[in-house]
């Protein structure tokens, strides 16, 4: 009896913590404190690179130039631009170094804003989003609130409809 309350507990506490790590509406101190690489060589805040999309509906890829499932999603990354294009697109990489993101920008001719992480997908930057899986993709709404903290390559539906009604209101 005592390893089924057990087995209960643990079951609850994991989906609240699941559910409260989807449900994030803003990013936390620490995130937005961290320092990202941009295209030129400089650091910048991430809640700079935010300040920068204030008044726009912005999604944020998360992804590398090494990983497969981002390569993978590529072909759906470009319709939905299409099909959304006054949407703004800030993509976040978290490649090893810097020669091979921006290898991945030109190769994949990915359009919008670049910046990379300083370590990665398990360092402070990574850890402070609740990175599990890339690709990921953030939507924030014109005001600035989170209003998808975690989709991934297979919830292209579920992203191009919730950019359609962001729009329309």
């Amino acid at each position: 009896m005592k390893r089924i309350a057990l087995l209960i507990i643990a079951f609850v506490s994991f989906s609240c913590s699941q559910a409260q790590k989807a449900q994030k509406t803003e990013f936390s101190k620490i995130a937005l404190s961290e320092s990202l690489l941009t295209t030129d060589g400089n650091q910048i805040k991430f809640q700079d690179i935010l300040k920068k999309q204030e008044g726009k509906i912005t999604v944020i890829e998360v992804w590398a130039s090494w990983c497969g499932d981002c390569v993978k999603a590529m072909p759906k990354l470009k319709e939905l631009q299409a099909s959304n294009p006054n949407v703004s697109y800030v993509f976040l990489s978290m490649d090893k170094t810097a020669d091979k993101w921006k290898e991945g920008i030109e190769k994949h001719q990915l359009k919008g804003s670049h910046f990379m992480a300083n370590d990665g997908m398990k360092g402070t930057f990574g850890t402070a989003i609740d990175l599990d899986w890339i690709p990921r993709y953030i939507i924030i709404d014109k005001k600035g609130k989170i209003v998808v903290y975690r989709a991934i390559e297979t919830d292209f539906e579920q992203i191009n409809e919730t950019l359609k009604k962001l729009q329309t209101n």
